[in-house]
């Protein structure tokens, strides 16, 4: 249980990545924006490490190798496409191909650590991807196939590979992980150091840029990242997958608060994909407890939102 609420918690944070990062990419380049965020949330995240898990730094520094890909795939790589196709698509639009990661991660845990869904993990992905698209089409469903998609779609697809081989690659990690996270962090903070200085990387003139900023560093950077990775020692990353499609219906739901008019199929859409949420949580509960035909757990780094 307490897994689930971190990483719903998660979700809500990475929602407010989404609103508030569309807006902050109409005044400040993808580049400049990933590096800040990481370089404000670098040392607030070492901290946290030191004061909860109390890291040995000579076994960190001993898997740099891995913590170097992790951060170039995940930290780097899908904020940098993230950012970029916000600036081309809205944040709903992102938030909808962003729902077929579950999809995707489940594909290709499957294929290369041979992870098992059962009926269950297979009808909360099903009935999760209907409720987003019931969201997100106003109840036209049918509509999402003449639908044309634009760059920003297109590097939304490229976005979700990344992280679900990203969240994949991470199984192996001994490394604790708020730790990791950290280190990936500092990382990520240090080889765009010398690319935002060649772009002209500023620090933002208007107020309302920095508090967006602030608040993409504090809260989807540190606080989401830190619960996902918690979570993630005890949900497989195949079903923790299965809470994402929660960032689109906290995205609405967003919206709503800012003066945009919640709908019937949005409640409707709301309602099926935490249904398919708990169908799935059930069946990882029912894993944990040693049931028959389910498929082992696998524990992997954060995700990068």
């Amino acid at each position: 249980m307490k897994a689930a609420i971190a990483l719903i918690l998660a979700t809500l944070m990475w929602a407010g990545n989404y609103v508030v990062g569309q807006i902050v990419v109409q005044t400040m380049d993808p580049i400049s924006l990933t590096w800040f965020r990481w370089l404000l949330a670098a040392v607030p995240l070492l901290v946290l490490a030191q004061v909860i898990e109390k890291p040995d730094w000579r076994v960190v520094a001993r898997a740099w190798p891995r913590l170097l890909l992790l951060s170039g795939l995940g930290v780097i790589g899908y904020t940098l496409l993230l950012y970029t196709a916000l600036q081309y698509t809205s944040a709903l639009s992102a938030s909808l191909i962003n729902a077929a990661n579950p999809a995707v991660m489940v594909l290709l845990a499957a294929v290369l650590v041979r992870e098992r869904m059962g009926w269950r993990g297979i009808a909360g992905l099903l009935l999760g991807l209907v409720g987003v698209l019931v969201i997100l089409t106003n109840g036209a469903i049918a509509s999402v196939f003449s639908m044309r998609h634009n760059e920003g779609d297109l590097l939304m697809i490229g976005a979700i590979v990344v992280w679900s081989l990203y969240t994949i690659l991470g199984k192996s990690l001994t490394v604790p992980p708020i730790t990791a996270t950290a280190a990936q962090a500092v990382i990520a903070a240090v080889l765009l150091a010398p690319v935002a200085v060649l772009t002209g990387a500023s620090w933002p003139s208007e107020p309302s840029t920095v508090w967006a900023l602030l608040f993409i560093a504090a809260f989807p950077s540190i606080g989401a990242y830190a619960l996902w990775n918690g979570a993630l020692k005890s949900i497989p990353p195949g079903h923790a997958g299965l809470y994402l499609n929660l960032i689109t219906v906290f995205t609405v739901i967003i919206a709503v608060t800012m003066g945009s008019q919640l709908t019937l199929p949005q409640i409707l859409g709301g309602l099926l994909v935490f249904g398919g949420v708990a169908l799935s949580a059930l069946r990882a509960r029912r894993a944990a407890t040693g049931g028959a035909g389910e498929g082992q757990a696998l524990e992997a780094s954060s995700p990068a939102h």
